[in-house]
């Protein structure tokens, strides 16, 4: 929800204006939701007042998770400090806090003094927060000193909190209208910064994805959004067009109320079937001093089956999709606290190794918090809500980069536990043993951990112990193994698929996702290159399974998403230099006109083959009959030496 610069809001509006199911809708597709209640159940004997709050409750979907604020108003601030990045709080809402907060329960107390700590731990939380509040200001003033009471608390805690949120909306008999509008990219980013945070467009399929919200447009019914983008924009490629010509939107996909369905089975695009081989043809008539490309040839003919051509062009826009979410239990164990934090905003700031590799090669980075996994060892990792939840989010990341005319999508990940993960989906789609397939456990200070790598493989195999009768269908691998980072990724997969974007595989969850997509639509397996495995036995087994051969043999281990990065320059070049080179001259091809004081060629020139002159008349001006010439010497047929005539072509 921090697309266009914000990551805060404030839903104002008067009774029965739509405010709460306005502030709903911005989270109906957030793959964490924590619903924070403030409002007092009241007095038992008020069925109207348990109506309104039984209304409310029934809205929430099953996914979210609720938690009471009603008997300690600071407890408020407290939830706001403890929030997770991943999570997404819905505050619904301040006119119930300053409720309770006046209570004589709660008194005395200093309401100025609370009211500000709420602001403070508004302005530090680093969730995801939706604010709704009544809008008292415009009515008349109440009669009774408790309702100037409550009137001026309430107004001076909506100023505060305006003041602290990103973004402001008054809704208005339903109608939405933005009071405070969010900074444009330019204000947005410090100005030290190389990178600039642009707006993410909306994304559909067939017209009927849900709609991501555009704060510049105040007509338009806001959604979940979605996250910055850090964008590196390089020069465009020459004679290559602006955009993504080969990304739109393909086919009908099944659809419900609440948006697309992600199903097993479904009828996704395939790269094109002849223009990977016809470019990989191609290769052999160009004039290259060597024998080619080697095996990079591949690089060729992956990139002309998923962009439609047999003169595929390199890559010009690429992001790079960073998925940031930690995995409880076991599955974690050697892993720092607080690391994969600490990456993931190292990476937003533009600082670090991944930041660093997408600059130089003109890259977006796109960092994205995903639900956390609980302990799989012990429970499911996520719930069936919010796997579908994760998987329609990673759909809209691809949609996204789809609409902006990115070419090539990158796909890391960083977080505690995703080896294990990884591991634990390949022994469930693959069969394969948990020692086989997890990496040893290298410490901050380059030692090899034994202790946490036997921790790690006694969670997987507790894990599949605990599901050994569950279904090993997709969703059900993603919920009780996979956990978010997986399942968000399996959406990016599939919906890169559906917009015939090409995605460049990268680590454990990213061939992970790979394994798992294949019950959801195969077709997304065509769709994915591998650089590198790694050294990792998890990439090393899921690319065999997936047949994806890696391209190079680096055993780079700079964190997923930047040992791709690493070998992108090189993919690129390979296309550049097959889409420019001539074919050869010997078969048809001209050498390029020389510029400049370049001598004149030296190539060698080829006689045309001589026949015979049938183009002499007679006296008469009349073409002779043609007479067959007889060559001396045997010919290739005969068995003595002069016997027959003979030919005089060369046998053979």
């Amino acid at each position: 929800m921090s697309v266009q610069g914000w990551n805060t809001v404030l839903v104002l509006g008067g009774i029965r204006s739509g405010k709460s199911e306005f502030a709903e809708s911005l989270v109906t597709d957030a793959p964490v939701v924590r619903y924070v209640a403030t409002a007092p159940e009241g007095d038992p004997e008020d069925t109207e007042w348990a109506t309104r709050l039984a209304a409310h409750r029934a809205r929430r979907p099953g996914s979210w998770t609720t938690e009471e604020t009603t008997e300690d108003p600071r407890r408020l601030a407290d939830v706001l400090a403890s929030a997770e990045p991943n999570e997404t709080l819905l505050v619904d809402d301040l006119g119930g806090w300053v409720t309770v907060l006046l209570d004589p329960d709660h008194q005395p107390a200093d309401d100025v003094a609370t009211i500000a700590e709420l602001a403070d731990a508004l302005r530090d939380c680093r969730a995801r927060v939706i604010l709704v509040s009544p809008e008292v200001g415009l009515s008349l003033v109440p009669t009774t000193p408790l309702g100037r009471a409550f009137t001026d608390a309430l107004g001076a805690a909506n100023r505060a909190v305006a003041d602290a949120c990103d973004a402001v909306v008054l809704v208005v008999a339903g109608q939405p209208v933005w009071l405070k509008p969010v900074a444009t990219p330019e204000t947005a980013a410090p100005a030290t910064t190389a990178a600039t945070v642009s707006g993410s467009a909306a994304a559909t399929v067939s017209g009927s994805a849900p709609a991501v919200v555009t704060l510049a447009d105040a007509d338009d019914i806001p959604e979940v959004q979605l996250p910055d983008v850090l964008t590196h924009t390089p020069p465009p490629a020459p004679d290559q067009q602006p955009g993504n010509p080969w990304a739109a939107p393909t086919m009908a996909l099944p659809m419900v109320a609440t948006g697309l369905v992600i199903q097993p089975g479904m009828e996704l695009p395939m790269p094109d079937e002849y223009a990977g081989p016809q470019a990989v043809d191609r290769l052999a008539t160009l004039d290259v001093p060597g024998a080619g490309l080697g095996v990079l040839d591949r690089v060729v003919g992956f990139a002309a089956a998923t962009q439609g051509t047999p003169t595929p062009q390199a890559w010009g826009s690429v992001r790079v999709l960073l998925l940031h979410g930690d995995h409880a239990g076991g599955g974690s164990a050697g892993a720092v606290a607080g690391e994969s934090a600490r990456r993931a905003a190292q990476a937003r700031a533009g600082r670090g190794a991944l930041a660093r590799l997408a600059a130089e090669n003109g890259a977006s980075l796109q960092v994205v918090d995903v639900p956390a996994s609980a302990a799989m060892e012990d429970e499911p990792a996520l719930t069936l809500d919010q796997v579908e939840s994760a998987l329609r989010y990673g759909w809209r990341l691809a949609e996204q980069a789809a609409d902006a005319g990115v070419q090539l999508l990158v796909l890391g990940a960083c977080g505690a536990g995703t080896e294990a993960a990884a591991a634990a989906v390949l022994a469930a789609t693959a069969g394969a043993e948990p020692p086989t397939v997890l990496g040893r456990v290298i410490t901050d200070t380059g030692e090899i951990d034994d202790a946490a790598w036997m921790v790690r493989c006694a969670a997987v195999r507790d894990a599949l112990h605990r599901t050994r009768r569950s279904s090993r269908g997709a969703k059900e691998i993603l919920a009780e193994l996979g956990g978010g980072d997986v399942a968000v990724a399996t959406g990016v997969l599939l919906g890169a698929t559906a917009r015939r974007v090409p995605v460049l595989l990268d680590g454990p969850v990213g061939v992970a996702a790979g394994m798992v997509s294949r019950d959801l639509a195969g077709q997304a397996r065509h769709w994915c290159l591998l650089a590198d495995h790694g050294g990792h036995p998890a990439v090393r087994l899921a690319a065999d399974v997936l047949g994806l051969t890696p391209l190079l043999d680096l055993r780079l281990d700079l964190g997923e998403g930047a040992n791709a990065l690493v070998a992108l320059p090189l993919l690129r070049s390979v296309l550049a230099l097959s889409a420019a080179l001539p074919v050869h001259p010997s078969l048809g091809g001209g050498d390029e006109a020389p510029t400049g004081d370049e001598p004149a060629s030296t190539e060698p020139s080829y006689p045309e083959p001589s026949y015979p002159d049938t183009s002499d008349t007679g006296p008469d001006g009349t073409e002779p009959d043609f007479a067959e010439p007889e060559p001396a010497g045997p010919g290739p047929a005969s068995t003595g030496a002069d016997d027959q005539p003979a030919s005089g072509w060369r046998a053979g």
